[in-house]
């Protein structure tokens, strides 16, 4: 996927294949930029399914017509998905099992899920109850760290980068972290890792005016700085209106098709 440039003007590009990334930042920094990006790339491939999980009801409500799954602020039903979604984990695992391998490849015929969350916190800290959003950490941690193998690929954004909202267990499983602007060094740390603000790596030091400039750290490597690719409202209306035509599939009139996209036995 094209991600945008770096400080030289060179394409960043990153493969998200068998990857999971989470972006934060503060408001207005560029998190949505990055996210309409990564989803108009889901969008326009035709063996991928759309999962968006839009708490805000309107940062991913543009993708709707488009989106096998769209859930909004409703937390029961976002745990249904997610149980939905756990269960279409277990069942390509167990494919996996019986064939002998530790992941899916382009030849077994299975579509790519694109599970997009944006905003995390409302989640994880803000809707439902105590215990609704407990599980809701636990099941996303789970669909995290093992989706990657069975082509679940998870995209989380959030625009309050705490301890409470990206606990390190769940940080920790990101192949891939964006930090774009954030008013402390260690709300920059929770999502890099902690250290690489010590480091000189800190998207305190972003200027609030540098808008969808942030620092990307891909596993095992350095953050690199880079500035988000955007797109206008008028850009995402005419990739949703190509997507429509060229996807065999269409969600029902709620705005969701998720059955169909999953596999059967």
């Amino acid at each position: 996927m094209h991600f945008g440039i770096d400080e030289n003007g060179r394409q960043v590009r990153v493969r998200l294949a068998y990857k999971n990334i989470i972006a934060g930042g503060e408001p207005g920094s560029g998190k949505s930029s990055l996210v309409n990006t990564i989803v108009a790339h889901g969008a326009l491939s035709t063996d991928c399914r759309l999962w968006l999980f839009d708490g805000k009801q309107v940062e991913l409500d543009p993708w709707r017509p488009v989106a096998d799954v769209f859930v909004g602020n409703d937390m029961e039903r976002a745990l249904y998905r997610l149980a939905q979604l756990q269960h279409e984990l277990d069942i390509r695992y167990a494919m996996l099992r019986k064939a002998g391998r530790r992941k899916i490849t382009r030849d077994d015929g299975l579509d790519v899920i694109l599970f997009v969350i944006d905003e995390l916190a409302l989640f994880s800290a803000t809707y439902g109850t105590k215990e609704q959003r407990e599980d809701f950490i636990r099941i996303l941690r789970d669909i995290v760290a093992r989706g990657r193998a069975a082509g679940i690929i998870t995209v989380a954004a959030t625009q309050r980068p705490s301890a409470d909202i990206i606990p390190t267990s769940l940080r920790d499983l990101f192949g891939y972290r964006v930090a774009f602007r954030c008013t402390t060094d260690s709300s920059s740390d929770i999502i890099l890792s902690v250290g690489w603000a010590g480091e000189g790596y800190s998207a305190k030091t972003i200027d609030p005016l540098s808008v969808g400039v942030g620092w990307l750290l891909a596993e095992g490597g350095i953050p690199q700085r880079f500035k988000a690719a955007y797109l206008t409202d008028a850009d995402i209306r005419a990739i949703v209106a190509h997507a429509r035509s060229i996807r065999t599939h269409y969600p029902d009139d709620d705005g969701t098709a998720g059955v169909p996209a999953l596999v059967t036995v």
